[in-house]
């Protein structure tokens, strides 16, 4: 990757001071064989005990197992203030906990439900953060006036990982405990009903994300992919939600595509974006700006996985995701109205969240 400032809001945010606060974290890996791997990190409330008080870790795995630890000690917690670095632990009987750069991500936690350990190691090659060559704010420059409930940035659209991941009995994945700092941990293969499953990766699409402030909007969607078929220089995020904004509500939304080195933005300063989202299922935006328009469809006959996200109470089941869902997109030039860009994907994350019971419908549909 060409060498270029850093990511804006790529450091810790919170101030000491503001309070409710949260952060949280996304990193996604795009496996063949149709399986993904996200990774969802919080931290709230860090100054004073609240209900909300704590960190926790969210996996969403392969085949859509969902994996929750909660990392209650806050003061376990670190993280750098002007770059992507975070972590923490959990005490306990055996050593848990993550950390996470910009290239590099580990960690390993016991699951009690399943007496499981889930543990993982890999490196990152990021290819484009959020805008190219220099890196842009998602939310543009008034994001840095903190005037947004809640913040958002897209870290590194598209990037390439390799390393593992892996899913093993306790008392087996006790044995490679030490090797957590290792790239290369003691193969435990062999043990029968309690083999492994162990998942090997080498330069796979990888993603992250973040998000920050004291409040997730009222109701939201999101879309995202890097793993196209035929494309595999193509990434695209989408979201639309309702945010504050100096006190007033607001729908906004916006989608950003990067594709051979080139950037394609749509976002309420530059053009005009519109969806039809139902509260499951289908996915639908068109955004137009000066020099280009471009359609996303996406869709998933699939229930789905409930996840967590922060609120006043601690974290609480009002999203709802898959990391396998349907998706197209046509990206046309306007003054030629020429099609530039039609790709396809079964690989898609798509989101709902927030209390929503009828179709979210912004703006005309495009004739």
């Amino acid at each position: 990757m060409r060498s270029s400032p850093p990511v804006p809001h790529s450091g810790y945010h919170w101030d000491s001071r503001q309070h409710p606060f949260f952060e949280g974290w996304y990193y996604r890996l795009t496996l063949p064989d149709s399986q993904s791997i996200a990774f969802m990190y919080s931290l709230q409330d860090p100054k004073q005990p609240t209900l909300a008080t704590g960190g926790a870790v969210q996996i969403l795995g392969p085949d859509e197992q969902y994996f929750c630890r909660a990392l209650p000690d806050v003061a376990t917690f670190w993280a750098w203030k002007h770059n992507l670095g975070h972590g923490q632990r959990r005490h306990g009987a055996m050593e848990e906990g993550y950390e996470a750069t910009a290239t590099v991500h580990k960690g390993q936690f016991w699951d009690p439900a399943t007496h499981r350990i889930v543990r993982w190691h890999y490196a990152i090659e990021p290819i484009y953060t959020w805008g190219t060559p220099t890196p842009k704010s998602t939310a543009g420059w008034m994001s840095h006036l903190q005037i947004f409930e809640p913040g958002w940035q897209v870290l590194m659209a598209h990037g390439l990982a390799t390393g593992w991941f892996e899913w093993a009995p306790r008392d087996i994945a006790r044995q490679a405990a030490a090797d957590l700092g290792s790239p290369n941990p003691t193969n435990i293969g062999g043990c029968g009903a309690g083999l492994p499953r162990r998942f090997e990766f080498t330069q796979v699409p990888a993603y992250a994300e973040k998000n920050w402030g004291g409040a997730f909007p009222k109701k939201w969607f999101w879309i995202q992919c890097n793993a196209f078929e035929h494309e595999p220089d193509l990434s695209i995020t989408c979201g639309g939600g309702i945010r504050q904004t100096l006190g007033f509500q607001e729908s906004v939304g916006m989608v950003g595509i990067h594709h051979q080195g080139q950037f394609y933005e749509f976002v309420p300063w530059n053009g005009q974006i519109t969806w039809q989202v139902s509260p499951w299922g289908h996915w639908r935006v068109w955004a137009e700006q000066p020099h280009y328009r471009v359609e996303i469809v996406g869709h998933t006959d699939l229930d789905g996985v409930r996840i967590q996200v922060p609120t006043a109470h601690g974290l609480q089941y009002q999203c709802r995701d898959t990391t396998r869902g349907i998706l197209s997109i046509n990206l046309w030039q306007k003054r030629r109205q020429l099609l530039i860009l039609g790709a396809h994907s079964n690989q898609a994350g798509l989101e709902v969240g927030g209390d929503w019971k009828t179709e979210w419908t912004v703006g005309p549909r495009p004739a």
